[in-house]
Parts: C-alpha cells; structure tokens; sequence
C-alpha cells in the first residue's frame, strides 16, 4: 500500500486575494453632471407616476366598492319582494276578505295587498337610491388633483 502524503499543500497559482474595498472617488464633492441630473429626475418621474396610478386604482376601486353593495342591496330588495309576493300574495288576500267578511270579490284582498306591496318596495328603493347616491361619479379625482398640481409644479420655471 502506497502512503498518502499527510501534509496538504495549497494548489499551484496565484493564491486567493480578499476583495479590496473601491478607492473613494477622486473628486468627492464634485458637482452632479447634468446627465445625472436628468436620469435622476427621469427615476423620479416614473415614481410619481406609478405612485398616481395607485392612488386611482385605490381609488376606482373604493368608488366601485361602494356602487357595488348600493346595486347588491337593490337587487336583493327586488327579490326579496317577489319571494315576499310570491309566497303571500294569495294568503294575505284571502285573509284580508275574511276580515272584511267579503265572501264574493276576493279582488278586493288582492288590491289592498298589492298597495302594501307597493309601499314596502318604494321603501327599499329609496334605500338603494340612497345607497347608489353617495358616490358621485367612479372617477379618481384625487389622483387627478395630485397630477393638476404637479403640472403646476413641473411647469414652474426658476
């Protein structure tokens, strides 16, 4: 059996440096180049702009949000009512004539029913109405005013 050499030599080259730290700029307070300048100003524009698409969606989606329950409550309010009308309509009028102790026009029952009907659904859409009215109109008018009021800014020359 051939001994293994027991003592561990580094490979043959140039041995591993450790990263040297980057010279400080030669000219440490130097004035900003005016292609700087404009790359920075470009970086930020793009910021801005993203920032403002944000906020409309954020606020698109908040107006959306609202117009979106207004319409669910009305839409369950009309369904509500025709189950209602479905299910009673014939028991409240029947009802209705037996109080009333009519015993041949049934229609009668039937008319003054479909008046309470009438009011509790003018009461649901009055309240789908208010619902759907407290939003205007699905704009983003904040981000709009924040875009009027950097135009101005950007538009200012010194």
């Amino acid at each position: 059996m051939a001994d293994a050499p027991t003592d561990k030599t580094p490979p043959e080259g140039p041995a591993p440096q450790a990263p040297q730290p980057l010279p400080p700029p030669p000219e440490a307070e130097r004035e900003r180049s005016v292609g700087e300048m404009l790359f920075d100003v470009s970086e930020r524009v793009t910021i801005l702009v993203r920032e403002e698409f944000a906020l409309a969606k954020a606020e698109l989606t908040e107006k959306l949000t609202t117009l979106g329950r207004g319409a669910g409550v009305g839409i369950a309010a009309g369904v509500f009512l025709l189950a209602a009308l479905l299910m009673l309509l014939f028991a409240f009028a029947y009802l209705i004539n037996d109080l009333l102790g009519i015993e041949g026009s049934v229609w009668v029952g039937f008319a003054i029913e479909a008046l309470i009907w009438i009011i509790v659904a003018v009461i649901a859409g009055l309240v789908a109405k208010k619902l759907l009215g407290e939003v205007e109109t699905p704009t983003p008018d904040m981000a709009i005013e924040e875009l009027k009021e950097t135009k101005e800014t950007l538009g200012k020359t010194p």
